[in-house]
C-alpha cells in the first residue's frame, strides 16, 4: 500500500477553497491521469488475479463523503473543481454553474443531475484486494482529489456503470475511452490492486484507441 498511503495528507487535502470558482471544460477533469505510455507500462505491471471476497462487500466499508475543507464535503469539492462558472452557498451547495459529464457528453446545471463516480468502483476496489485493508485506507481510496479517482458524470450514466469494469461497461461516448482507461489503470496502479483478464483484456483494446 506504499503508494498510496504514504501521502495520505497530500491526496486528500485541496487548496484554500473560495466561494466562487470558475474553470474551463479542458481543465475540468481529476489530476494525475499518465500518459499513454505510462499507462501501457502500469496495466503491465499489475498482478492479474481472479476477483474474490464479493459476498462479504458493505459500501459502509469505504466512509464517505468525508468533509474536506469548511463546510465542503468531496462531493462539494468536487462539484467545484469540475465545473465551469461553479458558486457556492455558505455551506457549499452550488447555487450556479455547469458541469460537462466526459463519459456521455452531457452538459447540466443542476447539481442533482450530477453523479460523483468513482473510476474504479468501491465494490470493483473490494473484489480487487481492497478487502484486506483498514477502514482508514478504505476512506482515503472512497475521498481520493489527488488522482483520477473521481469524476462529476451524469447521474443515469453513472447509475448504468454501477461496479461493473470495462469488460463489462465502457462510456457510451467513444472518444473518451482511452482517457477513461488510463485514469482506470493508474487508480488501479497507485493502489497496488489487482485486475482479471477480462479487465485487462478490455483495457488494452481501450488503449489501443488512444
Amino acid at each position: 500500500m506504499s503508494r498510496a498511503f504514504k501521502a495520505t495528507v497530500a491526496a486528500v487535502a485541496v487548496t484554500a477553497i473560495s466561494l466562487a470558482i470558475s474553470v474551463t471544460p479542458a481543465d475540468a477533469t481529476p489530476p494525475n491521469i499518465p500518459s499513454y505510455s505510462t499507462a501501457v507500462s502500469r496495466l503491465n505491471s499489475l498482478t492479474v488475479a481472479a476477483e474474490s471476497h464479493q459476498s462479504t462487500y458493505n459500501r459502509d466499508l469505504f466512509p464517505h463523503w468525508i468533509t474536506i475543507t469548511g463546510s465542503c464535503n468531496t462531493r462539494e469539492q468536487v462539484l467545484k473543481r469540475d465545473g465551469t462558472n461553479i458558486t457556492v452557498d455558505s455551506s457549499c451547495y452550488p447555487t450556479s454553474g455547469s458541469w460537462y459529464s466526459p463519459y456521455d457528453g452531457a452538459t447540466w446545471t443542476n447539481p442533482a443531475d450530477i453523479d460523483i463516480d468513482h473510476m474504479v468502483p468501491l465494490a470493483e476496489a473490494w473484489r480487487s484486494g481492497a478487502w484486506a485493508w483498514t477502514t482508514a485506507q478504505r476512506q482515503t481510496y472512497a475521498n481520493d482529489l489527488g488522482g483520477p479517482e473521481l469524476w462529476a458524470v451524469t447521474d443515469n450514466v453513472n447509475q448504468a456503470k454501477g461496479d461493473k469494469d470495462p469488460a463489462t461497461w465502457q462510456p457510451p461516448r467513444t472518444a473518451f475511452r482511452c482517457t477513461y482507461a488510463k485514469a482506470w489503470i493508474q487508480v488501479k496502479w497507485y493502489y497496488n490492486l489487482s485486475v482479471d483478464s477480462a479487465e485487462k483484456s478490455a483495457l488494452n483494446t481501450m488503449l489501443a484507441t488512444c
